[in-house]
């Protein structure tokens, strides 16, 4: 089998194009089964039911923190050794995270399951690593486009799955999640061959490269940034605060069961979907980044007003109505901020500033779901709910105060001979 694949090589790169979108099809279905089940999972092993919001905040957040840790090693290791052995370290740890969550047994379990697959979580970036490999540069987009399209069709489909195999029984889906990964694995080691030849991997790595702060700390030297960059993590800060507890507050406000649960978060995905494909473009084609960023940051908070509500009016239309309003605006919100950030600086930055909200995301992803969790246990349900609209209107005010400064790029941008200026306009690296 040849393990070389580059972009001339056409019916080797069809192959594995098809390969991959699988991969990240089956991938993300493996993911997103086992959402639902966490909190129902989590409390057969507490002494303190009223904790459990505060234990899954540190579950979610476990992951989160490991893959943070773990995601530029992984992808600075495959520019070392190649994309095909780390792909398969990924997914081979993620079967052993699923079999230790399902076998269970103890509440440290499943917080070494949890550990386990976030350190090897970094197979969406691997994926798309391949991707660039075996395609042409103008060929990119169209292609990472199929595989957050197969990713986001995952993400539909893994919730309803894992709410149907609960019925079975808790550590059904998780055992299914497994033997997906499984199945995902030893397809990719006979059928994907190696994407990167050795003549282009890296030869050495710098400790500094494994650094997952790295990024972070940069973000703070740009200052035409700043506020565009808060604004993102002040989004997805309460975001890890739903995901930590909109199953609990269902369980607890409404009496829903875990296939109840897992029917809402996949109308979550739907929403979600549907926005991203339908109403995207034309709304920013009307609207802009700006007045299209500013409105669905609004409704954003709004849905969270809406969601917490339940904790005092126990309606399931509520819970409806919260989330297609937060899945719609959400979509917008993270389109408008994406469109913003990248405008805002020249070509040669794109990469770093798309690591740098990547790393963003994780941080609100791991300090959202222990506030939420906290905030949930020891104030109220609605307070977290509450606490999420307040930081986004911390979104909403960042954006805000960054509007004269996008505005005056995007003039200097119109002007005669901006092109040049471009690289010497953004970033500007202030201390």
């Amino acid at each position: 089998m040849n393990k070389s694949a580059g972009p001339t090589n056409t019916s080797v790169g069809r192959t594995s194009l098809v390969l991959l979108l699988v991969i990240a099809l089956l991938n993300t279905i493996g993911i997103t089964i086992i959402v639902p089940i966490v909190p129902f999972l989590t409390l057969r092993y507490l002494a303190d039911p009223n904790n459990l919001a505060a234990i899954v905040g540190w579950l979610f957040a476990a992951y989160g923190i490991c893959q943070l840790i773990a995601a530029p090693g992984l992808g600075v290791l495959s520019d070392r050794f190649g994309r095909r052995p780390m792909l398969f370290i990924c997914l081979l740890g993620s079967v052993f995270g699923y079999l230790i969550l399902g076998l269970g047994g103890a509440l440290w379990l499943l917080f070494l399951g949890r550990i386990i697959d976030g350190l090897t979580g970094g197979n969406i970036s691997i994926l798309f690593g391949y991707v660039a490999d075996i395609t042409e540069p103008k060929d990119r987009g169209k292609y990472f486009g199929m595989l957050g399209a197969a990713a986001g069709v995952g993400s539909l489909i893994g919730p309803a799955v894992g709410g149907l195999l609960a019925t079975i029984n808790y550590s059904a889906p998780f055992l299914a999640a497994a033997g997906l990964l499984l199945l995902t694995l030893v397809w990719g080691y006979f059928w994907l061959p190696e994407s990167l030849e050795k003549e282009h991997r890296i030869t050495s790595i710098a400790v500094s490269e494994l650094n997952p702060l790295k990024q972070l700390v940069s973000m703070f030297r740009w200052a035409n940034l700043r506020w565009l960059l808060l604004a993102w993590f002040f989004y997805a800060f309460p975001v890890g605060m739903l995901q930590a507890t909109l199953t609990v507050l269902m369980k607890d406000s409404l009496g829903f069961n875990v296939t109840q649960a897992s029917l809402v978060i996949t109308l979550l995905g739907a929403v979600d979907i549907l926005v991203q494909g339908v109403l995207v473009s034309w709304l920013l084609s009307r609207l802009g980044n700006i007045r299209l960023g500013l409105i669905a940051l609004v409704l954003v908070g709004i849905s969270y007003l809406v969601l917490g509500s339940i904790a005092f009016l126990a309606a399931p239309i509520l819970l409806l109505a919260g989330i297609i309003l937060f899945a719609g605006s959400g979509s917008l919100v993270e389109n408008a901020l994406r469109g913003l950030i990248s405008e805002t600086v020249g070509r040669r930055e794109q990469g770093r500033v798309s690591g740098t909200t990547q790393s963003l995301q994780s941080l609100g992803w791991i300090v959202g779901p222990l506030l939420g969790g906290f905030i949930y246990t020891a104030w109220g349900h609605f307070q977290v709910y509450a606490s999420a609209s307040f930081i986004i209107v911390l979104a909403i005010v960042c954006v805000w105060i960054a509007l004269p400064l996008v505005q005056r790029h995007q003039a200097k941008k119109q002007t005669p001979g901006a092109s040049e200026q471009e690289a010497a306009l953004l970033p500007n690296e202030e201390n």
